[in-house]
């Protein structure tokens, strides 16, 4: 397995912002999903979706947690909506050290306001 682990949750940066403990730009919040603006923005709208039930990444998606992933998804699009990203947006979910996964906790970073190259990395 290629995943990031290592971290518990009560160490998990992105478990701390879900609880308040550590301040965050709120962008939308529900029962499953919590999205944030990135501190470090690669574009000019640079939001962080995430499950408030820790999942350290997508290796970690199984079939008792896989409904929190269409939960993001829908959360996406109603933010989108919202923050009229009518251009286009792209949503990335990086897995595993390899692919530059920083935070172990499952996360989709959704960037918009500038043109996007292809292929990227």
């Amino acid at each position: 397995m290629n995943g990031v682990r290592g971290e518990s949750m009560s160490e998990c940066i992105f478990c701390k912002i879900v609880s308040g403990e550590i301040p965050s730009n709120m962008v939308y919040e529900d029962e499953t999903v919590y999205a944030f603006y990135d501190n470090n923005p690669q574009a000019p709208v640079h939001i962080l979706f995430i499950p408030k039930q820790h999942i350290a990444s997508t290796s970690e998606i199984n079939k008792e947690n896989s409904s929190v992933v269409a939960d993001i998804f829908e959360a996406i699009a109603v933010a989108a909506n919202e923050l009229n990203l009518d251009e286009g947006y792209r949503v990335v979910s990086n897995c595993g050290r390899q692919a530059q996964q920083s935070v172990p906790h499952l996360h989709f970073h959704v960037l918009a306001g500038r043109d996007m190259t292809w292929p990227p990395g």
